[in-house]
């Protein structure tokens, strides 16, 4: 590999030439070269309209290994790539479940030859299930970047104590969603005028509001971090911020599809729509960009989540939850935060590494090639030509956005969607 981007916008705090145009020559996978004289390359990218950061992390993708006619991590890595993501942290919900040393070590090392790098995230709880602590320590020294029961809430005080305590000998991660379940069963959207005008069971936002007031108090206790993810309520991140302010060691992320729809988008039934947390109101939407502005939100999400034919084409009562999210995460974030590119880079690639605890890449010469380039003022149409994954289960489809992933260059190796 020998390519030139040339007068792209350095988006790197810790770069002498941050948010400055200039060129970038990458060779052998590596950047040898930044500055404004004319360098030498077999291809060379016109970037005036782009910015160049360090490659976008996910904290929270869901990669069913194990069945045939969803994702893998292949698949994955794919559709990952092509939303601008050049690692992912995976969460535990296979077949089997990432929950022995074995399957740390099988995602590492296939993930080596990806270009999308694959973390996982061992299970907390055996088989996901939220009653038996699984070998943490053993877990960690495998190679697992945090701990949760990923699409599986910890609701057992007892248990996510334990947890809390035992992460806390090596400054661990756990990793949990923010349902009180006795309120969310058999819902299928949020509670108010419209599940009741359709006359669906909803989800009162109280749900997540007593979950994470639960949580907390077990923080406090317990001592350790924890970290909250797709947060959908303005209590929730009102709770959130309080926290923070408190000094409690929490962080949370919320997923990007969160933005672009509200309950009442649901009036025709659309599957496709029917995702947990659930769309929210208006309201609730506005507070998650501004808990986004004054970073009381870390970070943003995918929330990937894959679902064959089967499991969407079905009456709304029954259809699976979840869409798939890795292609359309940075542009749903980009059309409807709008925040500044400064801050988009953060809440994507700086944030999540941070968190979870890894090396953030840079824009330096000698160093290895990490990197994600992107247009933000780009306006496109989201098509079906345009998922990379297995699973077609988006309400995106013909959606236009603003904002657009280019090129990701990651693991020696690089791919342009010019």
């Amino acid at each position: 590999m020998n390519i030139l981007l040339s007068s792209v916008q350095i988006l790197d705090p810790d770069s002498p030439f941050y948010r400055q145009r200039t060129n970038v020559l990458i060779r052998d996978h590596r950047i040898v070269s930044i500055g404004n004289e004319h360098f030498e390359s077999d291809q060379i990218v016109d970037c005036q309209a782009f910015s160049l950061s360090a490659g976008w992390l996910d904290m929270f993708c869901h990669i069913p290994e194990g069945s045939e006619w969803k994702d893998d991590l292949l698949s994955v890595s794919q559709a990952a790539a092509a939303g601008g993501f050049t690692e992912i942290a995976m969460l535990p919900n296979t077949q089997p479940v990432l929950q022995n040393k074995q399957a740390i070590e099988f995602v590492k090392s296939k993930s080596k030859f990806l270009l999308t790098q694959i973390h996982p995230i061992a299970a907390a709880s055996l088989e996901t299930e939220g009653k038996d602590m699984t070998e943490i320590l053993d877990l960690r020294q495998a190679g697992a970047v945090a701990f949760s029961d990923g699409l599986n809430p910890l609701t057992s005080g007892r248990l996510l104590v334990s947890i809390l305590q035992y992460l806390q000998h090596f400054d661990g991660l756990l990793i949990n969603l923010a349902e009180e379940k006795s309120m969310t069963e058999y819902a299928t959207m949020h509670e108010g005028i419209h599940s009741v005008s359709l006359g669906l069971k909803g989800m009162p936002s109280v749900a997540e509001k007593l979950a994470i007031i639960k949580i907390l108090e077990l923080l406090r206790y317990a001592g350790g971090r924890i970290h909250l993810s797709k947060i959908s309520t303005s209590e929730g991140v009102e709770l959130i911020r309080n926290a923070k302010k408190e000094g409690l060691q929490i962080t949370c992320d919320i997923a990007a599809h969160q933005l672009a729809f509200t309950d009442a988008d649901l009036a025709d039934f659309d599957t496709n729509l029917k995702v947990k947390p659930p769309f929210r109101s208006q309201n609730d939407i506005e507070s998650l960009i501004a808990g986004l502005q004054d970073s009381t939100i870390d970070c943003v999400v995918s929330a990937h989540e894959p679902h064959d034919e089967e499991g969407k084409k079905l009456e709304f009562d029954l259809a699976e939850f979840g869409i798939i999210g890795l292609e359309t995460a940075f542009a749903s974030l980009n059309t409807y935060a709008k925040l500044s590119v400064e801050q988009m880079v953060e809440k994507l690639a700086l944030n999540p590494r941070k968190i979870l605890g890894l090396e953030i890449p840079k824009i330096a010469v000698g160093e290895l090639a990490n990197l994600t380039l992107f247009d933000p003022l780009q306006t496109w149409t989201f098509t079906k030509k345009d998922i990379r994954s297995k699973s077609k289960n988006t309400p995106f489809v013909n959606h236009v956005f603003t904002g657009k992933v280019i090129g990701v260059f990651n693991q020696s190796q690089f791919q342009l969607f010019l």
